[in-house]
C-alpha cells in the first residue's frame, strides 16, 4: 500500500509531495550543516520535535534521494504501528481496524504520506492502544506526537479525561515536555520554544478550511471583493472578502470554546461513571474534528487525524464504529480529489472542484455533529441494586 501511494506522489498533478523538497529538506539541511535550526535560532510553524523525522529521512538519501527517504521513514513508522495494532492477526476487531487504516491511506492518497501526519498518526495509534494497559508509554508517545504536530493534544486530553490512571498520563506528558523544553533551552532556543503558537494565530483563512467555503463560492460566482491569493510567508493559498478580518479573529476563540465545551461534557460523563471504552473514542474524535471544522487552516493532510480515534473505536466496538469509519473514507476520497487531483480548479475556483470541496467539508461537519451528539447522549452505566428480600 505504501509503495503504491508513494508512487502516486510522483504520478498525480500539483506536487502532492511538494512540502518534502520545498520545506522539509531545506529545513533539515540547514540544521545538519549549521546554517540555522528552525525552532531554535528562528521562529517556526511547527513544534521542535518535528525536525527529528525530517533529519532521519536523510539517512535514506543514498537510496534514491530525500523524497524516497521520507517515504521510507513514514512506511517504517507505520509498519511498527501496524504491527502493534494487528499483532499476529488473532483478533478480528484489530484486523478490521488495520484493514480500515490501509483503506484510509489509499483513500487519502500521497498527501497523507508526504507530510508529518504520516509519523504523528502512527505514534498516536500506538498511544491510543496503550492508554489503559501502558499509560506511561502511551502518554510519552502522544506527547512526542504533540511536539511534532499539535493535533495529538486532543487525543491526550481525551485520554486524561476518560482513563482512570490520569496521574501516569499526565506524568508522562509532563516529563516528555520538560525534556523537550530543556533541550530547546540548552540549545539556545528558549525564546522560540512556543513560537509555533504565534505562527498559527497570525494565519488567515486557508482555502480548503470549512469556514472559507463561502468565500471560495464568492470567487466562483465573481462576486466583487472575493478572491483567492497566495501567502508566500505561510506557503498556502488563502481567501479574502467582506468581513474577513472579523471571521479570522473569531475562529481562534470559537475553536477554544468548542474544545472547552467538549472537555466539560467529558468530565461530566466521567463523574456519572461512563467507562473509558464508551467515552474515549467518540470524545477524542469529536475533539479532533473540532480542531478541523473550527480551524482557519484546512490542509488536506488533516484528514489523517481521524484515524487513531476510529481505529480505537473499531478495536473496541467494530459494529458501532463501522458507519463513522465508512463516512471518514468518503471524506478521504473527496479530499484526494480536491488535492491533488483537481486542485487547479480550487486555486482558480471552478464549479466542479469547488462542489467536491464543499461536499467534503459538509461530510466533516456532519461527522463532527454526529460525534458531538454521540458524546452528549452517552448513557450512564446501570448500577447494580440489591434485590429486596421478604421478611420471614
Amino acid at each position: 500500500m505504501h509503495i503504491g501511494v508513494a508512487w502516486l506522489g510522483f504520478a498525480l498533478p500539483n506536487e502532492p509531495m511538494g512540502d518534502i523538497y520545498h520545506v522539509y529538506e531545506p529545513w533539515s539541511l540547514h540544521a545538519l550543516t549549521g546554517a540555522g535550526i528552525v525552532g531554535i535560532t528562528e521562529p517556526w510553524v511547527y513544534p521542535q520535535l518535528a525536525l527529528v523525522p525530517m533529519i532521519l529521512a536523510h539517512g535514506f538519501d543514498p537510496i534514491a534521494g530525500y523524497i524516497v527517504g521520507w517515504a521510507i521513514v513514514a512506511a517504517l513508522v507505520d509498519a511498527a504501528a501496524f504491527a502493534v495494532l494487528v499483532g499476529r492477526a488473532s483478533s478480528r476487531p484489530r484486523v478490521i481496524a488495520g484493514g480500515f487504516w490501509l483503506a484510509f491511506i489509499a483513500a487519502l492518497g500521497p498527501v497523507g504520506l508526504y507530510r508529518l501526519e504520516a509519523v504523528t498518526v502512527a505514534l498516536s495509534i500506538i498511544g491510543c492502544l496503550w492508554i489503559v494497559g501502558r499509560p506511561w508509554a502511551a502518554s510519552l508517545l502522544l506527547a512526542a506526537a504533540t511536539w511534532i504536530k499539535v493535533w495529538p493534544a486532543a487525543l491526550l486530553a481525551a485520554a486524561v479525561i476518560a482513563a482512570r490512571r490520569r496521574a501516569a498520563l499526565i506524568g508522562g506528558a509532563v516529563a516528555l515536555t520538560a525534556l523537550t523544553l530543556g533541550g530547546v533551552t540548552l540549545a539556545g532556543g528558549g525564546t522560540y520554544a512556543f513560537g509555533f503558537v504565534g505562527e498559527q494565530t497570525t494565519r488567515g483563512l486557508q482555502i480548503e478550511s470549512p469556514v472559507a467555503t463561502p468565500y471560495v463560492w464568492g470567487t466562483v460566482l465573481h462576486v466583487p471583493g472575493f478572491q483567492v491569493y497566495y501567502s508566500p510567508e505561510l506557503l498556502t493559498y488563502q481567501v479574502d472578502g467582506p468581513q474577513i478580518g472579523l471571521v479570522v479573529a473569531a475562529m481562534t476563540p470559537l475553536l477554544l470554546t468548542v474544545m472547552a465545551a467538549l472537555v466539560a461534557v467529558g468530565i461530566v460523563h466521567v463523574r456519572r461513571g461512563v467507562r473509558f471504552v464508551s467515552l474515549f473514542p467518540p470524545l477524542s474524535l469529536a475533539l479532533v474534528l473540532g480542531f478541523i471544522v473550527c480551524n482557519k487552516v484546512g490542509s488536506p493532510q488533516y484528514l489523517a487525524w481521524l484515524v487513531p480515534s476510529l481505529v480505537t473505536g473499531l478495536v473496541i466496538a467494530r459494529r458501532r464504529w463501522a458507519a463513522p469509519a465508512l463516512l471518514s473514507l468518503v471524506a478521504a476520497v473527496l479530499t484526494q480529489l480536491v488535492y491533488p487531483v483537481f486542485y487547479d480548479g480550487i486555486l482558480s475556483p471552478a464549479v466542479g472542484p469547488v462542489t467536491i470541496l464543499t461536499l467534503r467539508n459538509l461530510v466533516l461537519i456532519a461527522l463532527f455533529v454526529w460525534m458531538v451528539v454521540r458524546v452528549i447522549r452517552l448513557p450512564a452505566p446501570l448500577r447494580a441494586t440489591t434485590p429486596a428480600v421478604a421478611a420471614p
